[in-house]
């Protein structure tokens, strides 16, 4: 699971001068990176890898976690939940039969780690909490799902459930939040993770008891404000729309997509979304993206919407657009990996295993699903990325498809690291970052950027 070309230049710049220069190009501060895109476009990007290819260096994370690293110049940040005791490992493939209603009694341990982004060693590890955890959880799930964000002098890892710690890039906690545990869908835990704007760090925490939205003074941890949402268990990180008229915090939800002002007012409201909400929206040609796909619904809607709309702007029965939306595609959205804007093309990675694509400002067909894995069966949790006229795709079972960009779909090759994956990766410089079950993996091209400190840890 953007904005304005405008609004959205503006913003990376300010971001990126906080960094020399020469580092510029490694800042994915978040889920997703800058703007929740998932692309980058720098030279020497690796295409192909593998356990003994284009590997700068791997080191083992302890614990489990499916956040995503996240990276400013020359620090990797990621967080990870480490069990006392017997740990049962998540298998891959289907979501049925992973419930664990009973919380473990075993006292856990919250970590937040920092790496070196060039040779892969731990520069410090921050436990910021330890005991038995409030609340249940799904097989497949960790306790360290939600992604960190940064804004380039401290890191906000928030853990559902638990709380939100602030960290300074020497690993010391400035200030913590902590959040009482209420109870989610069936057990399955929490998922959705903070996103940063100005002074505030805003979490958005739906369950099934007691729904928020809060906004907290990045410096101080203080409050800002909290919002009562009418909603039940939804894992969809929230997203900033930086458009031409506002900004908006826009929070999909499974009752109403709601957006709001940075001051946590309503502005308008939209429904009509599946029953099961993960991917994260974004925008792209002053257009938001937003959608909802469970797999066990009729209704899988992908929404365009434009920037200033106002009160209730959900769809007449039949329509697929009105005065603030732009299209909107019945059955085409994702269930959990959040789709993708590249070129002109609004790309769908489907959990089973198949890709689509449609015009991204029309939404017309470009072309239906195509099976990726046409060897086998994968599943895919992992959200997609882009770089070099190509899509990525990675499966959980730790193979990526490297999918030609473009209105003709043509699949190119198969990079395997056979461990278990469902972490959406980071791109950092000429570098992707694979999280994987164990460990954290390096990738970089030496055909193109040779590179010293290859090593395992």
């Amino acid at each position: 699971m953007q904005r304005s070309i405008g609004c959205l230049v503006a913003t990376q710049i300010m971001l990126l001068s906080a960094i020399p220069a020469k580092t510029a190009d490694s800042v994915w501060p978040q889920f997703r990176g800058p703007g929740a895109l998932g692309v980058q476009e720098v030279k020497g990007l690796p295409e192909a890898w593998g356990n003994d290819q284009n590997i700068a260096w791997k080191t083992t994370i302890p614990g489990y976690g499916w956040s995503s690293p996240i990276v400013w110049g020359e620090k990797v940040f990621l967080t990870s939940v480490i069990k006392d005791g017997e740990v049962e490992t998540p298998k891959k493939g289907l979501y049925f039969g992973g419930e664990r209603p009973t919380p473990s009694k075993d006292v856990h341990h919250w970590n937040v780690y920092c790496l070196e982004l060039r040779t892969g060693k731990l520069l410090w590890e921050k436990e910021v909490l330890q005991g038995p955890p409030a609340g249940s959880l799904h097989l497949k799930n960790t306790y360290a799902s939600e992604t960190p964000v940064t804004d380039g002098e401290r890191v906000y890892a928030y853990f559902g459930n638990v709380g939100l710690f602030c960290l300074d890039f020497e690993g010391k906690e400035i200030w913590s939040q902590r959040f009482a545990a209420h109870k989610t869908r069936n057990g399955w835990g929490t998922a959705a993770s903070p996103v940063l704007h100005g002074d505030k760090v805003f979490v958005v925490n739906d369950n099934e008891e007691q729904s928020f939205l809060a906004a907290f003074n990045k410096k101080s941890g203080r409050q800002v404000w909290r919002v009562e949402r009418d909603e039940k268990s939804n894992w969809a990180t929230p997203y900033v729309w930086e458009n031409e008229e506002r900004t908006e915090i826009v929070t999909p939800g499974r009752k109403r997509v709601r957006s709001y002002d940075s001051d946590g007012r309503l502005l308008w409201e939209l429904g009509g979304m599946s029953s099961i909400v993960i991917p994260t929206p974004f925008s792209k040609f002053d257009l938001l993206y937003v959608c909802s796909g469970y797999v066990g619904d009729k209704a899988r809607p992908v929404f365009a919407i434009h920037p200033g709309a106002s009160g209730d702007i959900s769809l007449a029965d039949g329509a697929a657009s009105n005065p603030y939306i732009a299209w909107c595609q019945r059955t085409a959205a994702p269930y959990n990996p959040s789709p993708l804007v590249y070129g002109a093309h609004f790309y769908v990675l489907f959990d089973f295993g198949f890709l689509s694509c449609h015009d991204a400002r029309t939404g017309a067909e470009v072309y239906g699903k195509q099976r990726i894995n046409t060897e086998g069966t994968s599943a895919f949790t992992a959200s997609p990325w882009a770089y070099n006229g190509k899509i990525f795709c990675l499966s959980e079972d730790g193979d990526t498809f490297v999918v030609q960009a473009g209105p003709e779909y043509k699949l190119l090759r198969k990079n395997s690291l056979n461990e278990m994956c469902m972490a959406t990766p980071a791109i950092a410089g000429d570098r992707l970052l694979i999280r994987t079950a164990s460990k954290l993996f390096c990738v970089r091209d030496s055909t193109t950027s040779p590179y010293s400190n290859e090593r395992s840890r």
